[in-house]
């Protein structure tokens, strides 16, 4: 069995031996004395700081493989926190941890500022999986480390060497209906599925919100199929794009983004209760690749799909704690996330990327 362990810790200011704390907590918990590897993800209060946390996490670690960043809030197993100075670790401490000289084919664990996780740079390098690395307004730059240093492009990545791994995205939408054929003039839908495109909404909406005055377009989406509609939710060929507008006189919709003449899509819904399904279904399809029950995992989600989304607890921590119980894992909320896709690796928004470990040695 891999000794890997985690360590969440708080404090009323930010002080790099909090990092430190929470490195040696974990290490202490691996019954070893010297660590392989740690990841490290700190609270956005420590952004003026990250250096010396980083140094004194290493330290602490023994260990110059530190690699991590800053973000609005982090977890592990045992609990969250946000809006409070905070450190979370996770130590290797046996035959696997994150190598500096990647395994080709392997996942590569992503950490990046909003601006530096350019589109080619996404493409590159196989599939991706992590988090934007943001303050607490989600769209400002955090502060990025890797192998022992500090990353001055402002992004990273790493793998996780010693272990084979299963990634996936929960984007946590209920569907509302199937895709359909429509018309469109640059970001304004004018019909879909031959009905003017804000009457096709309303048909899929719930009762009690079709009386709206105005919609709560935050939690609406369009699904922009890619390819054939024929099996595109169930294949993820889709992109989900906000829906920004909407005109009663015209019965159009706006949304962020130009659509293609050929477009076809559909609506989805932002709902707590699909959310959690959703990633319940991605935990057990990647421990089915895993073939095994996994070691350890790593989860990024959203400030916007976190405790606020969950009225207060957060319910993907808890789908994890049910569905492997004992298993360390630890994560981090952030601005944005980066997902591997059918067509490549994007970033997205309001979703949940998990991350199953299993040491390639006891397979």
């Amino acid at each position: 069995m891999s000794r890997i362990a985690t360590a969440l810790v708080s404090a009323d200011k930010a002080d790099p031996e909090l990092a430190a704390v929470a490195v040696r907590t974990a290490l202490g918990r691996t019954g070893a004395g010297i660590a392989r590897g740690v990841l490290l993800f700190l609270s956005t209060d420590f952004v003026h700081q990250a250096h010396a946390a980083v140094l004194a996490a290493s330290r602490a670690g023994r260990c110059l493989q530190v690699t991590g960043c800053t973000a609005p809030g982090v977890f592990t197993e045992e609990d969250w926190v946000l809006d409070r100075p905070a450190a979370c670790a996770m130590v290797f401490a046996g035959g696997c941890g994150p190598a500096a000289h990647p395994e080709g084919g392997a996942p590569l664990l992503t950490l990046a500022a909003p601006s530096a996780a350019g589109t080619a740079w996404l493409a590159g390098g196989g599939r991706r999986y992590g988090l934007l690395s943001t303050d607490n307004s989600a769209h400002g730059a955090g502060r990025i480390w890797c192998h022992g240093k500090m990353a001055v492009e402002g992004r990273c990545e790493t793998a996780i060497g010693g272990a084979r791994a299963a990634v996936g995205v929960s984007r946590g939408m209920r569907i509302l209906g199937a895709p359909r054929r429509a018309a469109a003039s640059g970001r304004d839908v004018l019909k879909v599925g031959g009905h003017p495109a804000l009457n096709a909404l309303l048909r899929e909406l719930p009762l009690e919100w079709r009386e709206m005055e105005k919609l709560p377009f935050h939690l609406l989406a369009a699904g922009l199929v890619a390819g054939p509609p024929e099996g595109a939710i169930e294949e993820g060929r889709y992109s989900l794009v906000p829906i920004i507008a909407a005109s009663h006189d015209e019965r159009s919709l706006t949304l962020a983004v130009n659509l293609p003449e050929d477009a076809c899509l559909f609506w989805a819904l932002r709902q707590g209760l699909a959310a959690e399904n959703d990633l319940r279904r991605l935990a057990d399809r990647l421990a089915g690749q895993l073939g095994a029950a996994p070691e350890f995992g790593l989860l990024f989600s959203c400030l916007g799909r976190g405790p606020w989304f969950f009225g207060g607890e957060d319910r993907d921590l808890a789908v994890i704690r049910e569905r492997f119980p004992g298993m360390p894992f630890a994560g981090a909320y952030g601005g944005g996330q980066i997902a591997p896709f059918h067509d490549g690796n994007r970033q997205v928004h309001n979703a949940a990327v998990l991350g199953l470990f299993k040491g390639s040695s006891d397979v």
